[in-house]
């Protein structure tokens, strides 16, 4: 049981607005790469904080279930903490689907314990917290699955796909109308729930994996608004806060990252992008491209004064950040200027490229973000690609017929010198055949990112020493 104590819902309210304020401050923090790690050190202790004060709560009869779940999910978390940092997209993505899914148990359990008698403003509010929370968990289990290429990663689509899609929805607004009015029809709940679940799944199997970073960042902002509605059903203030924050900056990301790509969220939920270029492996194969060996790639870098070094999902996949560490460390040591070029939705997932740099240990002031570095370009002696396809596509502003036409990309093209790690000449993510490969400035390097940066770092130690 737990015990009354003097002063006990004075501490409850402390320990929530201590997390409230931790919580706003690790979003402000992340915002930068130096102050990152101090953010999630705020979220986790503001976290730890919420968590406390609700167990402290009087209305709490028996912890015996509560350390039954607490021991479950730790079995769960832990694992899924100590993925691969490849896995690192469809790991959030299950995030947002397991928290999804507890929004829309709570916001069940609070209907069925609650009903008939259920003001008009609360059933709206709950049936918005269960629709958002279904088809969030649906959704991210959707997203995770084609991130983890076990679900096709190209656009599955169908005539009137669009039509249905959205009269699903519809129906489940429907339902939440009349909940709203009739709160004693209980048995239509289960549809509403039901439809939003399916939802979740029409929502995303028409999206290309290509658009999977804006998508993830979507589900967030969903997440996040279901907790916050959780929230107002609940009467926690804690809840309402954190749920803001999450959701309106998952919005907003994903309004960033759209920008990134000059597409509308319309275009990103609607549009089946990345079905595109089936027949581009004949075009590669029946087009001359220029190689180059480890040893002669370890002679242009060594003989340059800037690089650039351009990282993608590609050197996610090799998990080769730590070896470019070295390559950067080597170079440097020989004077090069070595930056690193970041594109907004380079990877699968945002802040991906950020994510792996740091955790190589990457001085986070050589890293640059697009705007600040596409100037710099004409100037660079060698731009070095890791696996970074379409973020570095020039059919986006020469093409009109490409999907990603319009879309702002790295100049990496107008480099001195390219060249370019990747394992074939397979199209990217988005499926859309890549230009930059075939001028004459350019150099393939084909193999392994890890194994190919491994050589040229032995060969510019073994020049250097």
């Amino acid at each position: 049981m737990n015990p009354e104590f003097a002063g006990g819902p004075l501490l409850i309210q402390i320990l929530y607005l201590a997390a409230s304020a931790l919580f706003i401050l690790a979003l402000k923090w992340m915002n930068a790469p130096p102050t990152a790690r101090r953010g999630i050190l705020a979220g986790e202790t503001g976290m730890v904080l919420a968590i406390v004060g609700t167990l402290l709560q009087h209305g709490m009869v028996d912890y015996k279930w509560i350390l039954v779940a607490l021991v479950i999910g730790s079995g769960i978390g832990v694992p899924l903490g100590l993925v691969q940092m490849t896995a690192v997209p469809q790991r959030t993505a299950l995030s947002h689907a397991f928290g999804a899914f507890c929004v829309t148990l709570v916001g069940t359990a609070e209907f069925y314990l609650r009903t008939p008698k259920v003001p008009g403003f609360m059933m709206s509010v709950l049936c918005c917290e269960v629709i958002l929370g279904g088809l969030t968990v649906t959704g991210s289990l959707m997203a995770a699955g084609k991130l983890q290429e076990v679900l096709p990663q190209r656009p599955i689509t169908y005539t009137g796909q669009n039509v249905v899609n959205l009269s699903l929805l519809a129906v489940a607004i429907a339902i939440a109308v009349y909940l709203v009015h009739n709160p004693g029809a209980t048995h239509l709940y289960p549809f509403m729930v039901g439809i939003s679940l399916v939802f979740g799944v029409m929502l995303v199997i028409p999206i290309g994996g290509a658009d999977m970073p804006t998508v993830i960042s979507l589900l967030n902002s969903y997440a996040g608004l279901s907790a916050a509605a959780m929230g107002f059903v609940l009467n926690n203030k804690l809840l309402i806060i954190a749920g803001a924050l999450d959701g309106s900056s998952g919005f907003i990301l994903s309004v960033i990252m759209s920008k990134a790509m000059n597409r509308s969220f319309t275009n990103v939920l609607f549009g089946a992008f990345g079905q595109v270029a089936a027949s581009s492996t004949t075009v590669q194969e029946a087009r001359p491209v220029k190689s180059a060996s480890p040893e002669e790639a370890a002679g242009i870098l060594a003989a340059a004064s800037k690089v650039v070094i351009v990282p993608g999902y590609g050197m996610a996949v090799a998990q080769a950040q730590h070896k470019v560490r070295e390559l950067f460390d080597a170079l440097s040591k020989r004077g090069v200027d070595v930056r690193f070029a970041i594109h907004p939705v380079a990877g699968r997932m945002p802040g991906h490229m950020n994510v792996l740099l740091a955790e190589a240990d990457v001085p986070y002031d050589r890293l640059m973000e697009m705007d600040e570095i596409n100037g710099d370009f004409p100037q660079v002696d060698v731009s070095l690609i890791i696996g970074a396809n379409d973020v570095t596509n020039p059919a986006a502003k020469t093409d009109t017929s490409s999907p990603i036409y319009g879309m702002p990309i790295l100049d990496v093209e107008k480099s001195h010198n390219v060249m370019v790690i990747k394992r074939s000449m397979n199209p990217g993510f988005a499926g859309i055949d890549n230009p930059l490969y075939y001028m004459d400035r350019t150099l393939m390097l084909f193999g392994d990112a890890k194994v190919f940066v491994t050589n040229i770092v032995k060969e510019l130690s073994g020049a250097h020493a």
